[in-house]
């Protein structure tokens, strides 16, 4: 099961923030024993990033931090109350490849599971899953890419049954899971 995580290359390849700067939150609640992880999938209806499977988040506001950015998102989208969620750090920042935004992801742990509603201007769907299943084997996968940037990068995929997380949000997954897998 962690062999997936464990044979990736733990590198980080990074490319330079010119983008507005954003937060999302990696809200995790354990429900029968299992770490369980909330993501979205984004409004068809939105100007990028239509119809993938995203954690709930946005661009941070002129004085506002990453942490208060993505507790306030996540209320937008997905009702979230922040008042609910013990943020225990951040993940490395990392930049998207379409538009080099600076992306800081922000783990948030929940007491139970949550009673979740999708402002549908934002968000198609609310799902959750075991981190768990993330692991298991054939799940991930990694390809390389050419980008504008004259090289090629590193994308990552995690086959679920019923989606593919891939992009950003994948390797957020890939972070957390390694961080997850190291401590264990």
């Amino acid at each position: 099961m962690r062999a997936s995580v464990s044979r990736v290359s733990r590198s980080r390849e990074q490319l330079p923030f010119t983008g507005r700067p954003a937060a999302v939150l990696l809200p995790i609640f354990e429900e029968d024993g299992e770490a369980r992880i909330v993501l979205t999938r984004r409004a068809a209806t939105l100007r990028s990033h239509t119809s993938e499977v995203a954690f709930p988040g946005g661009r941070i506001e002129d004085g506002e931090t990453a942490v208060a950015a993505a507790l306030r998102e996540a209320q937008e989208e997905v009702a979230l109350d922040p008042a609910s969620v013990e943020v225990i750090g951040e993940l490395t920042p990392l930049a998207t490849l379409s538009a080099s935004a600076g992306i800081t992801p922000v783990v948030g742990l929940l007491a139970t599971r949550p009673v979740l509603v999708a402002d549908p201007t934002e968000v198609e769907h609310i799902f959750d899953v075991a981190l768990a299943d993330l692991l298991a084997d054939e799940i991930f996968a990694e390809e390389r890419w050419d980008t504008p940037f004259g090289d090629d990068r590193s994308i990552n995929f995690f086959h679920l049954p019923d989606d593919i997380v891939w992009g950003a949000t994948a390797r957020i997954l890939r972070d957390l899971l390694e961080r997850v897998v190291s401590v264990a």
